[in-house]
Parts: C-alpha cells; structure tokens; sequence
C-alpha cells in the first residue's frame, strides 16, 4: 500500500516537472521585468558616471533570461511599456543601460523602437 502511493507521488512529480519546464523557459512577465530592473530605477532617473552594480546584475539576468527571438521581443515592449511609466526618466541613460553594463542586447531601446525586429 505504501509503496503503491510512494508511485503515485513520485508520478504526479514527475508530471509537474515535465509540464513546468516549458514555464521555466518562457519570457519574464512585464511585471516580472519591471521587478528585476527596480536597482536601475535611480540611475534612469538621476544618472551617474554608470549604473550601480546590482542595476547591471539584473539587466545581464533578464538578457539571459529572454533566449528565444521570441522572449526579446516580448522584453522589448515591456521595456517600452516600462518608459512611459517611469516620470522622471532620464530617456538616454534608460537607453544605455545595457550598454553600460556590457550587454549587447542587440537594439536601443526608445519609444520608437520597433519591437517586432
């Protein structure tokens, strides 16, 4: 009898951690991406001579989060999405903070930025 439960938990187990890993691999929400960049928020706002370290920690977190074309798509317009929403923001240090803590994320984000591309 124990045994015969002990297989019915390790299966349902099992069945999770198949049927999650597509979840763990897909793009950060937009809330999700606003959350990992909040270090960032006083720099876009007041910038300094470059972003604070863990500003950089968590834009290389998010660029290695959005692997597929697909995911950078989806971060791009959150981050376009993060722009209009931010009073304050200084629109040249939001644009480079990528560059500056050395991520090629391959566009410059602006307001006019095509996301689709």
């Amino acid at each position: 009898m124990a045994s015969s439960m002990l297989l019915k938990v390790t299966c349902l187990a099992m069945i999770c951690l198949v049927l999650g890993i597509p979840l763990a691999n897909a793009a950060p929400s937009c809330p999700a991406v606003a959350q990992t960049l909040t270090p960032c928020l006083p720099h876009v706002s007041n910038p300094g001579p470059s972003p604070p370290q863990p500003c950089c920690n968590r834009v290389k977190t998010l660029n290695s989060q959005a692997k597929t074309t697909q995911d950078r798509h989806h971060v791009c317009g959150c981050l376009k999405s993060l722009m209009a929403g931010i009073p304050g923001l200084n629109l040249p240090a939001f644009a480079s903070v990528a560059k500056d803590c050395g991520v090629d994320i391959g566009y410059i984000i602006s307001p006019n930025t095509d996301c689709s591309k």
